[in-house]
């Protein structure tokens, strides 16, 4: 006698085993990012409440004096006129490096998405910089942009008499902000050309068979597309602008006057030359204010420009 074909029930999992099963994967979800929190716990939120504490008080190393002073140091920053000088300083630092970086790697990377001959080389050549030692490229730069240094003896074999580039203040600080532009635009410059290279290529050929010109589809088509590119080089760029200090300290030390001195090495300058910690910590402060500020502003109108936010 031949039996049926019997029936077999699915096992089904009680509700401890799911129970654990979920609690497992829980805690494997914490420790993955256990590491991250602690580290931006230790690194990051932890200095900044020091840093907010120290600017409450009153605190001279060399005199072990550590007074609390409320607001003291608050109220003196609105009216340091060295403060103030430093902040016009960065502006104009950060206008002139942003707008300069931004355009200039765009440009590069339009040009090697060209795909033509010495491409790879040319990448190479503007990348290089990228990852050569901060100190030595500031170093060779300041070599090049002294008075008998290599620019001025280029500009009089073809007769032209070169200025003292980093002891007149308009040429001081456009000496800093192009050095600093030929160390970055390299990495700039790739994240473009990542982002351009991405672009399809059937949009393109469509937009050129209804008759479109070059500087039509990339106004129309390509910035459209790359602008989540050009926000996040724009965000970097600012951050990066108002943290520059080596290449002030090496080319010019502030000077020549107070110049070239930025929010960040006037801050260097109160902590470690003239011993006022808390005020340092102070402008430490109003520092991150701004670099939130600027981040947040440009995060929040991103969806008037920024192709597919909504």
């Amino acid at each position: 006698m031949t039996s049926g074909p019997v029936a077999v029930r699915p096992r089904v999992r009680s509700s401890r085993t799911r129970g654990s099963a979920a609690e497992r994967d829980r805690l494997v979800g914490y420790a993955m990012v256990a590491p991250q929190v602690l580290g931006t716990i230790a690194f990051v939120v932890v200095p900044l409440v020091t840093v907010a504490w120290y600017s409450l008080h009153e605190w001279n190393v060399l005199a072990g004096t550590f007074t609390f002073s409320g607001t003291a140091n608050y109220e003196r920053m609105l009216a340091d006129p060295g403060l103030r000088d430093a902040l016009a300083a960065s502006l104009w630092f950060s206008i002139g490096l942003v707008v300069l970086n931004v355009s200039l790697a765009l440009l590069l990377a339009v040009l090697l998405d060209q795909r033509l001959p010495g491409t790879t080389t040319f990448r190479t050549f503007f990348f290089s910089p990228v990852v050569v030692s901060l100190v030595a490229w500031t170093i060779v730069w300041g070599f090049l942009l002294q008075d008998d240094g290599g620019i001025n003896g280029f500009l009089a074999a073809l007769g032209v008499d070169g200025p003292n580039w980093l002891r007149s203040g308009p040429t001081a600080m456009l000496a800093v902000i192009v050095v600093q532009v030929f160390k970055n635009v390299g990495l700039n410059m790739i994240l473009f050309l990542a982002a351009l290279q991405s672009v399809p290529e059937e949009v393109q050929e469509a937009a050129r068979i209804d008759g479109a010109g070059a500087w039509r589809r990339f106004r129309s088509i390509t910035l459209p597309l790359i602008s989540p590119t050009v926000l996040l080089v724009s965000i970097l760029t600012v951050v990066g602008s108002l943290e520059v200090f080596a290449q002030i300290d090496v080319l010019t030390g502030g000077g020549p006057g107070n110049s070239t001195t930025v929010l960040v090495y006037y801050l260097y300058q109160q902590a470690f030359r003239f011993n006022e910690f808390g005020y340092a910590s102070a402008i430490s402060v109003l520092l991150f204010v701004i670099v939130l500020a600027l981040t947040l502003i440009q995060w929040r109108t991103r969806k008037r420009w920024v192709h597919d936010e909504v």
